[in-house]
Order: structure tokens, then C-alpha cells, then sequence
């Protein structure tokens, strides 16, 4: 059994696909980018406030189900520039405490959707 997970705190979807499935106890959350949920303005000031609306964006589809970033077990990272990582490590890392923070991995691509910089999905689990 799935249960949709939407909020409109959120950007809505760009294509055929939701914010978040619940399924059982486990919750995955799609890719969220640097949209200003207020506006639908990109946030491309720059990398570091980039990922800061990214997470922003990840911790309300979190709490729509009622989830926090300590019940996030694994992340995905996609830049378009390895040269980033730093910036967005430091902003990332400070949603979590480094005794629980969750697995990840951080791939460089050629190109995300509406040629932003970074796009985090997460899978969290009660």
C-alpha cells in the first residue's frame, strides 16, 4: 500500500511523478530543487543558497508526512559541478547530526532539470 505525500509548501512536480510515497514505514522523496515553493522563482543566487531552498524544500516534504531529518537513512546528490561539493556539503550537513547522518553518495551530471546546480532526493524510514 501507497500513500501520496503532497503539500503545496512544496514546489509541485515538474512531470508525471509526486513529492513523496509513503510506503509502509519508509519514505521516499522525489529530487527537490532550488524552487522557491512562495514564488516558483529558481533560487540561483548562488550555490550555497541554492541548496539551502533545496533542503528547505526536502525538510517540508518531511514534515507533510510527518518526518524529520533524523529519520532520513539515505540521500542522493546530483551537481552539475564537483568543483561545488564544499559549499554544498556545509549547507547540507548542517540538516543533520554527524553521529546519525544518513548514507549518501554525490554524483556529478551534465545537466538537472532547469539547468540548476543541485537536486537532492532522500529516503527516510520510521
Amino acid at each position: 500500500m501507497k500513500k501520496i505525500i503532497s503539500t503545496d509548501k512544496a514546489p509541485a512536480p515538474l512531470g508525471p511523478y509526486n513529492q513523496a510515497i509513503l510506503s509502509g514505514n519508509t519514505l521516499y522523496l522525489s529530487g527537490q530543487i532550488a524552487i522557491n515553493p512562495s514564488t516558483g522563482n529558481l533560487v540561483l543566487d548562488d550555490i550555497k543558497a541554492e541548496t539551502m531552498q533545496v533542503m528547505q524544500n526536502l525538510k517540508t516534504v518531511l514534515e507533510a508526512a510527518n518526518y524529520t531529518f533524523e529519520d532520513v537513512v539515505k540521500t542522493s546528490i546530483f551537481i552539475n559541478n564537483m568543483d561545488d561539493f564544499a559549499l554544498i556539503n556545509e549547507v547540507y550537513g548542517s540538516f543533520f547530526n554527524d553521529e546519525t547522518a544518513p548514507a549518501r553518495e554525490t554524483i556529478q551530471v551534465a545537466r538537472l532539470p532547469k539547468n540548476v546546480n543541485v537536486e537532492i532526493s532522500m529516503i527516510a524510514v520510521k
